[in-house]
């Protein structure tokens, strides 16, 4: 019997256990079965967030050699420029290198703001400083965000004003559709740019700039003991890619401007919006491999040269024409769809109330001056040719005035020429067109008719001074005469020895009457346009 009973006591313990043993590995499966759901929908939704993410895709190819496009797709849509923005920042430290103004042992301080940048940077510290060199070493192989802010305040005084340097900087290399708001591309919505403008940077400064550009092509560098090297992967990869940058934002995707050069032959390839970096790099190498072997060998395009550059980049208040094209070549390869040029708005700016420190006080008397009669000159641009990146100047023609500009009430007559089979040479610091178009006396091309004024010149040529200035284009020639006389009236003591005039040009049906002041000194017309810019009046220089 007490055998028995503990026969059935033992039963019950080896039950209990069992058990126990069977709902410790039921909620131990139950466990994993939750971790593997967990993971299961991890991964699924990691798998949905990238599916979602497709950042707008855009692309060029140009043959910097001729000028002439080889590819593009999108290349004029808006997209942010990520950190290739620091190619032109680093544009704007080699122009002070190249000015003197900087040596590359210059020592530039770090501030808490550019301490505070987020990463990728050097870890620089407040207080800290660092020798140009080595900044200019940093953004290429790190593309350190803190450097970067330092070489802007360094250049411009605080980053905001350094965003408005190089916006106008990116105007008078024709980057008609970029804004510049920080040095470094970090993310701002106002900050964009479009394929084509980063090619056009990518070529001006190689042509500007050769004896600093080689900085583009370190592998790596040694700073305070660490070595750094560049995320540009396709260095020492790609036969002839001598440089450039890379860049990314989400909102941007995988960004990358390259510069290849084989056999004589010279191209510039641009991708913005690749999913990864890997997806990026393989859509440049195609466009280099299928482009670089079809372009051309010997140098025929001019190198980029800067127009005016103009103390502010805000957009014109005022319809004024910008066109700019680009002759292109048919590839012997088969290229992706070309989208269709797309207007870019320009994003605003600070206000005036925030620029007035960066413009000197108005010269001259504050007393009122009295209007000087305004002329006016019509010239109808039947025929006008473009002006272009990258293509030379059009030839001048000079042709004497007509009788009735002798006198100065009365409107001038345009003169309608057919231009000599023999091009002339262009006149002596001839450049492209600042405004996208040539002022019609500075254009003719064989075997055009090109409506021609020596008006201008004239106006010019009685003060002496070679330069004018543009302060708007209007539809109606009351308005640009109003615009004359509110510019008069801002900038006293300035303006008061300069020849007010209109002169109409017709595109066609489209005319615009454009409002100038002529008879000027450099020095002179660049303090009027500041003086104007602070009361928002645009205002561009043009030299005769």
């Amino acid at each position: 019997m007490l055998r028995g009973g503990a026969y059935y006591q033992r039963s019950l313990r080896w039950g209990a256990l069992g058990l126990a043993t069977l709902i410790v590995a039921t909620a131990a499966t139950g466990e994993a079965n939750a971790r593997s759901h967990r993971r299961h929908h991890h991964r699924a939704a990691s798998a949905g967030s990238s599916d979602a993410y497709q950042p707008s895709y855009a692309s060029i190819v140009v043959d910097a050699n001729s000028g002439a496009i080889m590819q593009e797709t999108n290349a004029d849509s808006p997209r942010h420029p990520a950190s290739i923005t620091k190619i032109m920042t680093l544009y704007m430290l080699f122009e002070r290198l190249a000015s003197g103004k900087m040596t590359m042992n210059t020592e530039l301080p770090v501030s808490a703001h550019a301490a505070a940048q987020a990463p990728s940077k050097l870890g620089l510290k407040p207080g800290d400083t660092i020798r140009v060199e080595s900044a200019i070493r940093g953004i290429v192989t790190r593309s350190a965000n803190d450097v970067a802010v330092v070489i802007g305040e360094a250049i411009g005084g605080d980053e905001t004003n350094f965003g408005r340097m190089m916006t106008a900087k990116a105007r008078s290399l024709g980057m008609n559709h970029t804004f510049y708001h920080n040095a470094s591309g970090l993310p701002d919505d106002l900050q964009i740019t479009t394929a084509r403008d980063q090619s056009i940077l990518a070529r001006a400064i190689q042509d500007r700039f050769p004896q600093y550009y080689h900085y583009f092509s370190t592998p790596s560098f040694v700073f305070r003991g660490n070595v750094i090297r560049n995320h540009n992967h396709l260095l020492g990869r790609i036969p002839g890619l001598d440089g450039m940058k890379t860049g990314y934002i989400r909102a941007s995707g995988f960004n990358i401007v390259t510069s290849v050069r084989r056999g004589g032959r010279h191209i510039i390839a641009v991708v913005f919006g690749g999913r990864t970096a890997r997806a990026r790099d393989a859509r440049v190498v195609d466009l280099i491999d299928s482009n670089i072997n079809v372009a051309s060998i010997k140098r025929t395009a001019p190198p980029l040269a800067e127009g005016v550059e103009t103390a502010e980049a805000d957009a014109p208040a005022v319809k004024e024409t910008k066109e700019t094209k680009v002759a292109a070549v048919a590839p012997a390869f088969a290229a992706a769809p070309t989208a269709s040029a797309q207007p870019v708005a320009a994003p605003p700016l600070a206000p005036a109330s925030a620029r007035s420190a960066e413009i000197p006080p108005e010269a001259g008397s504050t007393d009122p001056i009295k209007p000087n009669p305004v002329k006016t000159f019509i010239v109808r641009a039947a025929g006008t040719r473009t002006a272009s990146l990258s293509a030379p100047a059009p030839d001048s023609r000079r042709l004497a005035p007509s009788p009735a500009s002798a006198n100065p009430g009365s409107v001038t007559t345009v003169s309608t020429v057919k231009a000599a089979s023999a091009p002339l040479p262009p006149p002596p610091g001839a450049k492209p067109g600042v405004l996208g178009v040539l002022p019609a006396n500075k254009v003719a091309s064989a075997g055009d008719s090109v409506p021609v004024t020596a008006s201008t010149a004239e106006v010019s040529a009685k003060r002496g001074g070679g330069w004018m200035i543009q302060v708007g284009a209007f539809d109606d020639e009351a308005d640009a005469k109003q615009r004359l006389d509110t510019c008069q009236s801002k900038a006293k003591g300035l303006l008061g020895k300069a020849d007010p005039f209109t002169e109409r040009v017709s595109r066609g049906e489209k005319a615009l009457v454009r409002a100038r002041f002529a008879g000027l000194e450099k020095d002179q017309a660049e303090a009027a346009c500041k003086t104007l810019k602070r009361s928002d009046i645009p205002c561009m220089l043009l030299k005769n």
